[in-house]
This record gives C-alpha cells, sequence and structure tokens, in this order.
C-alpha cells in the first residue's frame, strides 16, 4: 500500500530523516520506535505531505505522492492523527468529528462512521455537545482518534497516540487502534512506549537519529540486545 524509497529530510542543516526505505502492506499494523528527536513524527509528516522529502521517492496504491500538498494526500485515503490531538478545542466533540468527516460522499456514510467511533469511544457519545477543550487528555485522545477515523482511510498514521496518558488509557486506546486495523484499516503507529506498540504490531522499525537501524516482528526484536536494554528494561 505504501512505499518508501531513500527518502531524506532536512531541518535546515540538521538531518531528521536519513535514507528511510519502508514499506506497508495493505492490512497491516505497522509501528516505529525509538528515543525523543529520532524523527518518528518527522517521519508521518512527510507521508502525509505536512512536509515534504528533500530526496526519494514516496508512493501510496501504486502513485507517488511525495511534493503532493497535504490535502490532496488527505482526500486519497491516508489520515493523520498528530501528536498533542490538534483537537479544535473551542468546537463541540460532535463539531471536531464532523470536521473529520468532511470528505465522506453521503449521510448515510457520515452516520456508518460516526456510530464506529461512539462504538468504539461510548464516552465520546456521552460528551458529544461538550467543547473539546474541556475533556480530560484521555478523552481529548480518543477524539483525536476519532477524528482521524471518521473520514474511512486506507491509511491511518497514529502519532505518539500514548503520549502523556495513564496506564489504563493507554489500554483503551491500543485496545481501539487494534479493532480499527481488524476492520480492514492499515495503520502505521509511531510510539515512544515501545512495549505497547510491539506487542500491538506486526512488524516493528526502530528509528533512531533519523536512520532505521533495526526491523523485525515482535520476537525478532525481542532477541537483539540493544532493543532488550534500551527498549524493554530488560
Amino acid at each position: 500500500m505504501l512505499e518508501l524509497s531513500k527518502v531524506y529530510h532536512y531541518y535546515g542543516q540538521a538531518r531528521a530523516l536519513e535514507e528511510i526505505n519502508l514499506t506497508i502492506e495493505e492490512g497491516s499494523l505497522v509501528a516505529v520506535i525509538g528515543p525523543n528527536g529520532a524523527g518518528k513524527s518527522t517521519l508521518l509528516r512527510v507521508i502525509s505531505g505536512l512536509e515534504e522529502p528533500d530526496r526519494g521517492k514516496i508512493t501510496f496504491l501504486g502513485k507517488r505522492i511525495d511534493g503532493l500538498k497535504a490535502h490532496k494526500i488527505a482526500k486519497m485515503g491516508i489520515s493523520h492523527c498528530p501528536e498533542r490531538r490538534r483537537l479544535f478545542y473551542d468546537m463541540t466533540v460532535f463539531e471536531n468529528l464532523k470536521l473529520g468527516g468532511k470528505v465522506l460522499k453521503s449521510r448515510e456514510v457520515f452516520k456508518k462512521q460516526l456510530d464506529f467511533v461512539y462504538e468504539l469511544f461510548p464516552r465520546l457519545k456521552e460528551r458529544k455537545k461538550q467543547r473539546s477543550g474541556t475533556l480530560s487528555g484521555g478523552e481529548q485522545q480518543m477524539l483525536a482518534l476519532g477524528r482521524a477515523i471518521m473520514p474511512n482511510p486506507k491509511l491511518l498514521l497514529l502519532d505518539e497516540p500514548s503520549l502523556g496518558l495513564a496506564p489504563k488509557i493507554k489500554t483503551k486506546i491500543f485496545d481501539a487502534i487494534r479493532l480499527i486495523k481488524n476492520e480492514g484499516t492499515t495503520t502505521l503507529l509511531v510510539e515512544q512506549d515501545a512495549v505497547l506498540a510491539m506487542n500491538a504490531a506486526e512488524y516493528i522499525h526502530v528509528l533512531e537519529e533519523g536512520k532505521i537501524e533495526m526491523r523485525g516482528t515482535k520476537e525478532e526484536l525481542e532477541k537483539e540486545p540493544r532493543v532488550k536494554k534500551v527498549y524493554l528494561g530488560i
């Protein structure tokens, strides 16, 4: 579904991504783990068109998307749930979700997606008339994820969905991510909580200082001494 080939990105003279080669198969849940500043958020921003790669090629469903504007990439079926949620805090829960579903073609499809979001997160249905800025951190993350799946995307990009959340809420968010994947949405997740990410994903890439240093299944990476020491605390 998605392929990155020798992708580089710079902020001025600082290299954020170096020769990224990455393939995402349709229907899969893939994770990218790594420390703060490794380039994880930049990777998603380059895919979704919020940043333009300086070199390399990105293809989505066989079509090149590197260099396209973000709104055009979104219309092709890529939805980006950003770090720190980026909600419209003066708008209600429903208004944020409605904005996420703006590209949908019919009321029937909109209602179907809205019902799916409310099924995933019943709390959002209870709070649908509440301004999103008054929600708890966990509820705001639920809303950010719900807004991202409202367009019924082909590919969902998730940036640090567990950031700042209590363990119980993290578990609820990741249960929802698995359900979204099981409904057929291909998902690329970047996450600092390596244990959560590795337990959820079918394949994992380890990004450090802008480069993919290791990749493999959970079982393969659990055998790597550096992963065990740095990411799993073993």
